[in-house]
């Protein structure tokens, strides 16, 4: 890991840019923490930059809630090199749903697993170089999307100990074969009216889920009206789980 750049915000929070290779991400410690913190991954759709705002703002929440938080770009996504299937398939997907129809399941796969198969090593090895910092501890907890990148993580990852995951992107039918894997507690955040998203199988895929604790809150709304309430909720699922 090689850190470009350390500020420190009006907040108190440093924000450290990084490359884990070619892999661009960011880290946000509290400025004067008593021990090691808790470390919350910050999952996203893709495009560092363009979610900087939103991303910001709950990693001052986490850090203000006793957390250190990081994230990594997505392959495909940002400054990294477009992957020329995955645009294809996105493509592909607007088309249908423009078209009003039902998405095919063909379209979903090509889109979303090779993606997974990419980024969750790449988040896994991010883990392994946060972790060896200084005040950064386990346990480890991951909040955001893309969902089914949390859902490999939560199967794959031992170091997980919860998830909040945002239940706003298609799901392959693989991944919800994978989800009766997941053992650990989870936090699943539903919007009602999300236009972009297949409320019935994000409802099926919070039902394959095979955690003993798992909890679903669906507010009404679209894809960015998440409720502000919703982040609060979410630092005391962690604050459980992870401290």
């Amino acid at each position: 890991m090689h850190v470009s750049s350390e500020r420190l915000l009006d907040d108190g929070v440093v924000e450290r840019e990084f490359l884990l290779g070619a892999v661009p991400g960011i880290l946000w410690t509290a400025g004067s923490a008593p021990g090691p913190a808790p470390l919350v991954l910050l999952g996203h759709p893709g495009g560092l930059r363009a979610m900087y705002p939103r991303l910001l703002a709950r990693a001052r929440h986490s850090v203000g809630a006793g957390f250190a938080a990081a994230t990594i770009e997505l392959p495909g996504s940002g400054d990294r090199p477009r992957i020329a299937a995955a645009e294809q398939a996105r493509a592909d997907l607007r088309r249908a749903l423009a078209a009003g129809g039902p998405v095919d399941d063909g379209i979903v796969d090509r889109l979303v697993l090779p993606l997974v198969e990419q980024a969750v090593p790449e988040w896994r090895a991010a883990l392994d170089a946060l972790l060896a910092l200084p005040g950064i501890g386990g346990p480890v907890g991951y909040a955001g999307g893309v969902i089914s990148i949390g859902v490999r993580l939560a199967v794959v990852e031992p170091r997980l100990a919860a998830a909040v995951l945002f239940a706003g992107s298609v799901v392959p039918r693989a991944v919800l074969e994978e989800a009766r894997r997941v053992t650990l507690p989870l936090l699943v955040l539903l919007q009602w009216d999300d236009e972009g998203n297949d409320r019935r199988r994000a409802l099926e895929l919070f039902d394959a889920f095979g955690s003993a604790e798992k909890t679903l809150h669906a507010n009404t709304g679209g894809h960015t009206g998440v409720p502000a309430f919703e982040g609060d909720d979410g630092n005391r699922f962690f604050a459980r789980h992870l401290t």
